[in-house]
């Protein structure tokens, strides 16, 4: 038996030390099938890659023979990906439903609120979440301030810059 098999039963018998080496020993080759599998970037295999092992480590007393444990593991990584595959796609068809039912206000194109859309997705993380907050669900600087964990000044500065971003993104000017 080889000593992989001897780790694989060390792990399915509950020790986590076995498993971990088994981890270190094959991280690298799941997330490099993973990343040609997904077509995406690194930070989305090594997300599918960790999804993968900790459900190897929850299924693995299911697997029968040990020595077969990379197949097995390299199988577990393609079931993994198949389901972010689907989840990838289930999402991109509720935003582009969402897209298509959210009503357009008057005078403003179907171009407009795609440049929109684009100008809130070059905004930092928090710059986004106060200019949605604030500007497009109406809350005051200190709701948002609050709700974000953030300093009331640097909420309403967030607003003021992303504000000036969307407008100039449109074309428009900020001389309110």
């Amino acid at each position: 038996m080889s000593d992989e098999a001897e780790w694989v039963r060390r792990a399915q018998g509950g020790s986590d030390v076995a498993f971990a080496r088994l981890v270190q020993q094959h991280q690298a080759p799941v997330r490099a099938f993973l990343r040609r599998t997904l077509g995406g970037g690194w930070a989305e295999a090594d997300d599918v890659a960790q999804d993968t092992f900790i459900a190897a480590w929850t299924t693995l007393r299911a697997l029968k023979e040990p020595a077969r444990f990379r197949s097995w593991l390299l199988g577990v990584a393609w079931r993994r990906a198949q389901d972010h595959i689907r989840s990838r796609r289930r999402g991109a068809a509720r935003d582009a439903a969402w897209l298509e039912a959210a009503e357009t206000p008057p005078g403003v194109s179907h171009e407009d609120r795609m440049a929109m859309a684009r100008a809130m997705g070059d905004l930092a993380p928090d710059v986004r979440a106060c200019v949605a907050l604030c500007l497009a669900d109406g809350w005051s600087h200190s709701e948002a301030a609050s709700a974000l964990g953030l300093p009331l000044g640097t909420v309403k500065s967030h607003v003021a810059r992303g504000r000036t971003r969307l407008l100039a993104a449109l074309g428009g000017s900020d001389d309110a």
